[in-house]
């Protein structure tokens, strides 16, 4: 079971200060309704409950989801549940997650296009890196600098975790500025698919004119946003 989970990237904190800090990141209030998408072990749930209106904790491992539930069943405003939670429906004001690697990218488009005040997680150093580059352009980061903005916490070394995974992690902040839509979020990424043409070559993909010779390399993120609106708008 551990190598099954090990080759899907799930990697459980184990350090109990790194977890207070996160929380404590996520400036939680009363009025809070909190979405943890990953239960694991559960071991930022106590300190999640502390000041929450509301705690929706989702696990998609069964195994995982009942040992939470006889574990934290003393806890009045967190609910348990079992599945996927990109699928679930829940409106949150705040978005905590340990994500498993393979799905940082898919978690933050998700969360570009949620309403929220924050989210604190989890991810590898390297996607961290890639996400607040504004000199590196890709697509994800031309799209979580748009949406968010985005704050670097801490590193997290890979020691604190178990298994052990092979690099180490930084938590960071995304404090919402734009929602964005499912259709700008995909339009983004099929003009990268075309970053190593001109400007003018790309937009004629789309069925547009320009006479622009500048790659997107030389383009702000903010400019890629824009032609990624007008494209939406033919």
């Amino acid at each position: 079971m551990m190598n099954k989970r090990k080759n899907l990237g799930q990697h459980f904190l184990k350090s109990k200060t790194i977890a207070k800090s996160i929380v404590s990141n996520a400036k939680i209030t009363r009025n809070d309704i909190v979405l943890e998408i990953g239960t694991g072990h559960g071991i930022l749930i106590p300190y999640l409950c502390k000041n929450a209106k509301q705690v929706f904790s989702i696990e998609k491992d069964q195994n995982l989801h009942l040992l939470a539930k006889s574990n934290f069943h003393d806890y009045s405003n967190l609910v348990l549940e079992y599945g996927d939670g990109f699928n679930s429906n829940h409106n949150f004001s705040i978005f905590v997650s340990n994500l498993p690697y393979s799905k940082s990218r898919f978690a933050v488009e998700w969360l570009l296009q949620k309403k929220f005040s924050r989210a604190v997680i989890m991810v590898q150093k390297e996607f961290a890196e890639k996400l607040s580059s504004s000199k590196e352009h890709k697509a994800i980061s031309v799209l979580a600098n748009h949406g968010f903005r985005i704050k670097f916490l801490m590193n997290v070394k890979k020691s604190n975790f178990f298994p052990m995974p092979k690099v180490d992690s930084v938590v960071i902040l995304l404090e919402q500025r734009n929602t964005i839509s499912k259709a700008l979020i995909s339009t983004v990424n099929r003009v990268f698919s075309y970053r190593r043409k001109t400007l003018q070559n790309v937009l004629k993909q789309f069925g547009l004119n320009s006479t622009s010779k500048k790659r997107l390399d030389e383009l702000s993120g903010g400019e890629i946003i824009k032609i990624a609106q007008k494209i939406i708008r033919i």
